[in-house]
């Protein structure tokens, strides 16, 4: 089994993705060959909190151009991980008053 700070690369932390806090949703940027099981074990594994679901998307790559430079960003994999009612929130995803 690979590393679970492998698996998981960082939060996505947006406007968006902040919402869904409130449902005990949050959004991880995770490995592109990583499957739901090795990313809810990777979760439960760093954060000790129970993971009820996984859901995953593959987020394409999008056309950048830098002056007459032109390219593409790097495809990448977001998960959306559902906590169960009895978890504690994650504590990174606090604001800070």
């Amino acid at each position: 089994m690979k590393d679970p700070r492998d698996i998981i690369k960082r939060p996505v932390i947006t406007e968006r993705t902040s919402e869904f806090i409130d449902q005990l949703k949050y959004v991880f940027e995770v490995d592109l060959r990583t499957n739901k099981t090795e990313i809810k074990q990777a979760i439960e594994a760093i954060f000790k909190v129970k993971v009820v679901s996984v859901n995953t998307m593959r987020v394409p790559p999008k056309p950048r151009r830098y002056g007459r430079h032109a390219g593409y960003t790097s495809e990448w994999k977001k998960a959306i991980v559902q906590l169960s009612a009895d978890s504690k929130p994650l504590e990174f995803f606090e604001a800070s008053v």
